[in-house]
């Protein structure tokens, strides 16, 4: 067996093969700008449309409200601060949780020292929010309201339909973060009732660099960097077709092996989580509700260990992520953590593991073996 073991893939994922094969001739042969007007040129801009009509059937939205950017990050900066500024004279107010991801707080934080007002909400043990409480904060100077649809450390899964439904009524636009969820969780634009929605290339096996941004017809939204009218001149800049056509090939993918890949996805983290307990009792504290929590993801806790001694006791062997930070031997727990008011020592003793598409029992199996004999000897 290949080691280390891979169990990081809320971080990021390895690119696809058919991903990597579609993307081989724009790397060697296809190499024309998509603004020009000779075949080479025209070719690439049919390809940049195959790959936006490619993610709009994942997400089930019309392809021209599909624009790419570079990442998630850019997409959450472009969603969040496009609508800030394009609807400023109607209010100044925005909504947003307190367990989203640096790419939507540091944004709302620049706002906030703007001019805007940040309203942010709690979340409860389980790291999720209640939609009473969104009803409850909006104002008439509401302009905009963003809620991640799955939380990337602990997996919770948000009440986005409920939440759209009170942005509905209450005629503000509503943005989500869905980096963490396409390809895992069923993301239909409609259903959810978003107005905006995220998506990031590399947690889909795509590759990095590259991410869209849907955004519904008729929603004011104002562009970042000014240019020539590359995707509409929301986003101008020559496009990246190489990235482009990765991502639409993965949205492909997705949508084609969906139900197989959540289903292997979920049994492997099951075995994970029941192999743990199996071999370490009362030691395995999840944190979390794993009946409302993306198909892949376990943030567990092992009793009285360091998280971040265990994932480098391990590493050679396992690859995991943990929910703190370590600088200069002090320990920070991570915003999410904290949101969910999880005690010290139960934070700094998080560590999240996250399963893929392929993940084989014999990995889990393998992980299940090094993970438990680590917390023992560790524990000692």
């Amino acid at each position: 067996m290949e080691k280390p073991i891979y169990l990081d893939y809320n971080a990021t994922t390895p690119i696809d093969p058919e991903v990597a094969t579609e993307m081989l001739p724009y790397l060697q042969t296809h190499f024309g700008n998509p603004s020009s007007s000779y075949p080479i040129g025209r070719s690439n801009k049919e390809a940049i449309e195959k790959a936006r009509a490619q993610v709009a059937e994942l997400i089930s939205c019309q392809p021209e409200e599909i624009y790419f950017t570079s990442c998630a990050t850019e997409s959450n900066n472009l969603a969040i601060k496009g609508v800030a500024w394009a609807n400023r004279n109607k209010g100044r107010h925005i909504i947003t949780s307190a367990i989203e991801h640096p790419a939507v707080t540091e944004v709302c934080k620049s706002l906030g020292s703007q001019g805007f007002e940040i309203t942010w909400l709690s979340v409860d043990q389980y790291g999720r929010v209640d939609p009473e409480q969104v009803k409850e904060a909006v104002r008439p100077d509401t302009i905009l309201i963003t809620i991640m649809h799955a939380n990337n450390e602990v997996g919770t899964i948000q009440p986005i339909e409920e939440i759209g439904a009170i942005a509905k009524e209450n005629k503000v636009i509503f943005h989500t973060d869905a980096a963490q969820s396409v390809g895992k969780l069923e993301v239909d634009v409609e259903k959810l009732g978003v107005d905006m929605l995220t998506i990031a290339g590399h947690k889909l096996y795509a590759p990095k660099g590259i991410g869209a941004l849907f955004v519904r017809k008729g929603t004011r939204i104002e562009n970042l960097m000014f240019g020539a009218g590359q995707e509409k001149g929301i986003r101008p800049g020559t496009e990246n077709v190489i990235h482009t056509v990765g991502l639409g090939k993965a949205c492909e993918v997705a949508l084609r092996n969906f139900k197989q890949n959540q289903q292997n996805m979920q049994t492997s983290r099951d075995r994970l989580l029941n192999g743990l307990v199996s071999q370490l009792g009362n030691l395995v504290h999840v944190n979390g509700n794993l009946e409302n929590c993306l198909p892949n993801t376990l943030s567990v806790a092992f009793e009285n260990i360091s998280a971040h001694t265990l994932a480098s006791f391990i590493s050679r062997d396992v690859l995991i992520s943990t929910g703190s930070a370590c600088h200069s031997g002090e320990t920070t727990i991570s915003s999410v953590l904290q949101a969910m008011n999880l005690d010290f020592k139960t934070a700094a003793a998080t560590v999240r593991i996250s399963t893929g598409k392929h993940t084989t029992e014999e990995e889990i199996d393998f992980a299940v073996e090094i993970l438990a004999n680590a917390v023992k000897k560790l524990s000692l």
